[in-house]
């Protein structure tokens, strides 16, 4: 992890799209300006992100956020980019919840102005727990402050999902279902194997995926619990934190109407991942923060809804993160950045706990 390439996460250039940007800007504030253009170094591989102020007496707003769907041209992590479905997302999380949520001010689908639909929002200050390298290695904010204050922000952060969750009407996120037959989780999975089926044509196939789906088969709830609004990618790298309080909660393009614990088994997981690696590493990493009993027991005490099936439910998160890392490692192979193993089970970086949960022997 300390010595592979960092896979790029863009094919833009940020000056370029910040002039047709002013360009387009002109249409509804005459005379703007685009000015303090930047990538955040926490952009990710799928929508595009780029800092921006704009300079216009009449702006609601002067520092920005701009989100930007993927370049269809750019091997893209997901096969579709729907920016109108994260707008209405956020505006109704804004709307019903008091979870913190960037203002968003400008939606354009049109793809002509910067080649693909975008939305601009409210810029959030703040500190955010770092991916590369991840916040469980050393010499980081959040590795480096008290336990106190870690238990402050899982606090917080379990606080979020409770809030989203219980407060959020959930007649209002059936528009996230996906098309399809089935419960709410049912066609959440059957989204995940389609999205699998989309990520190996013409390539390798992983029997370590497969193998997880039909664990995940044999694993489902008798009892699956009502759907709710998920946020989707639920980690605290998608925070930005004033201090140790949430400031602003980012990245809803994965929101789903499913049952909470699609949530709170990829809360769960992720930290796993990057803690399990951390070990592998050689670094003792943040063995209690963010466990998987105590956001169980906390959700729990703040929702009055005990987590049910989350065996099942971590195991999807992994499986789900699995196909991700195995598309970014297709698409870095397509841009030259690595090497294609023989086995393609290589490709995943966890596929060791991936493979334990499969087996039972995880946890």
């Amino acid at each position: 992890m300390a010595t592979a390439p960092r896979p790029r996460t863009s094919t833009r250039a940020p000056e370029e799209l910040g002039r047709r940007l002013e360009a387009w800007l002109g249409r509804h504030l005459p005379g703007a300006r685009v000015t303090d253009i930047s990538v955040p170094g926490s952009n990710g591989m799928s929508s595009e992100t780029l800092l921006l102020a704009v300079d216009h007496p009449d702006a609601p707003v002067r520092s920005c956020a701009l989100r930007l769907a993927a370049d269809p041209a750019a091997y893209t992590v997901f096969p579709t980019y729907d920016m109108a479905r994260q707008y209405r997302v956020m505006s109704l999380v804004a709307r019903h919840t008091d979870v913190p949520v960037p203002t968003v001010r400008w939606l354009e689908e049109d793809p002509e102005p910067l080649g693909a639909p975008f939305f601009v929002m409210d810029r959030a200050e703040g500190r955010v727990p770092p991916d590369v390298m991840p916040y469980t290695y050393e010499g980081n904010w959040l590795h480096s402050a008290t336990d106190a204050e870690r238990a402050r922000l899982q606090e917080a952060s379990v606080s979020v999902l409770a809030r989203l969750h219980d407060r959020f009407p959930a007649e209002e996120a059936a528009f996230l279902l996906p098309e399809g037959t089935g419960s709410p989780l049912r066609r959440h999975v059957e989204a995940q194997r389609a999205y699998y089926a989309w990520v190996v044509r013409g390539l390798a196939r992983s029997p370590l995926i497969e193998r997880a789906f039909d664990r995940l088969d044999a694993l489902w709830p008798a009892d699956e619990g009502p759907a709710v609004l998920c946020w989707g990618d639920a980690r605290i790298g998608n925070i930005v934190y004033d201090g140790f309080e949430p400031a602003a909660v980012l990245d809803w393009e994965m929101a789903a109407y499913a049952p909470r614990e699609v949530d709170l088994g990829w809360t769960v997981y992720l930290h796993r991942f990057f803690q399990d690696l951390t070990v592998s590493f050689g670094q003792t990493g943040l063995p209690d923060f963010l466990r998987r009993e105590d956001i169980e027991s906390r959700y729990a005490e703040l929702t009055g809804h005990t987590p049910r099936a989350m065996e099942f439910h971590t195991l999807y998160a992994a499986l789900r993160h699995a196909i991700v890392m195995l598309r970014i490692a297709y698409r870095q192979a397509y841009f030259g950045e690595v090497e294609l193993p023989a086995d393609p089970d290589g490709l995943i970086l966890h596929h060791a706990s991936l493979a334990a949960m499969v087996d039972g022997t995880y946890w």
